[in-house]
């Protein structure tokens, strides 16, 4: 008797989450385009509807158990035209191209720090601790350099400082991308358990100081953020060496505490 053919695997793709990514991808685009008209708000506005949408396409993978390959090769591509060349584009526009060789040169570094940032992320899925990013994640590096463009184009009048401030701004996240700087993922946070009720309190407080100045705060926060990991890096280092001293210490301490038994130990 003939075993039964087995039915052709069904071709396609996961709607939802890919859906979430396309948007994703449409918002870095739009930015590109706003920035290239001068219109530097709405390229803001673009960059972090797309961290918005990057943010839940994974999450909503997960909860509704559709993670696949393909999804996770068309994030990453995503998230390198939003966030990899998006920002240097907007940047580029805002100041860098003043700069002559030396604008041109940074946005580039950017741009390929973005790429190597991401192109190491997707090798390490599934070894790397998911608590830590090791280097700056590309949407807060996005962010830095996209909010520093808002902020200066309502706030700071034109001046050469400002364009110097923003290639600097552009090469140090770029840096910091492809360091090996931890940062928190904030992965681990349970967004289905429950909190206490000061926790929403302290929510809708942080969404109103947000809305009060969005180009300041929002640069603010990032840049604290940015300057989170080496600080942590700096504090894991220190606490290693003390350990190291302390051990190296305890072997003669031990020798210290009894005389009489090294003296023995000797004799042998």
């Amino acid at each position: 008797m003939d075993e039964p053919a087995k039915k052709p695997r069904r071709g396609g793709i996961y709607f939802l989450p890919n859906a979430l990514t396309t948007g994703a991808l449409c918002s870095g685009f739009f930015a590109i385009v706003s920035a290239n008209q001068g219109w530097f708000d709405w390229a803001a506005y673009a960059i972090f509807f797309s961290m918005l949408m990057d943010g839940l396409d994974g999450r909503v993978a997960r909860w509704t158990n559709t993670q696949s390959d393909f999804g996770a090769q068309y994030d990453s591509l995503a998230d390198m035209v939003s966030f990899g060349i998006a920002p240097a584009l907007i940047m580029f526009e805002f100041a860098l191209d003043q700069m002559g060789k030396v604008g041109w040169v940074a946005a580039f570094i950017y741009t390929a720090a973005a790429a190597l940032r991401l192109a190491r992320f997707n090798t390490q899925i599934g070894v790397a601790d998911k608590r830590f990013f090791q280097g700056l994640a590309s949407p807060s590096a996005a962010a830095i350099v996209t909010s520093y463009v808002w902020m200066s184009d309502l706030y700071l009048p034109t001046h050469p400082l400002v364009n110097i401030i923003g290639a600097f701004i552009t090469i140090a996240a770029g840096v910091l991308m492809v360091s090996n700087i931890r940062y928190f993922s904030f992965k681990g946070f349970d967004f289905r358990s429950k909190v206490p009720f000061v926790t929403m309190v302290g929510i809708v407080l942080i969404i109103a100081v947000v809305f009060s100045d969005p180009p300041i705060v929002l640069f603010t926060i990032f840049i604290v953020y940015a300057a989170s990991g080496p600080v942590f890096t700096l504090f894991e280092l220190r606490r290693r060496r003390e350990e190291r001293r302390q051990h190296t210490k305890s072997p003669q301490a031990n020798t210290d505490d009894h005389p009489q038994a090294a003296d023995d130990a000797q004799k042998k």
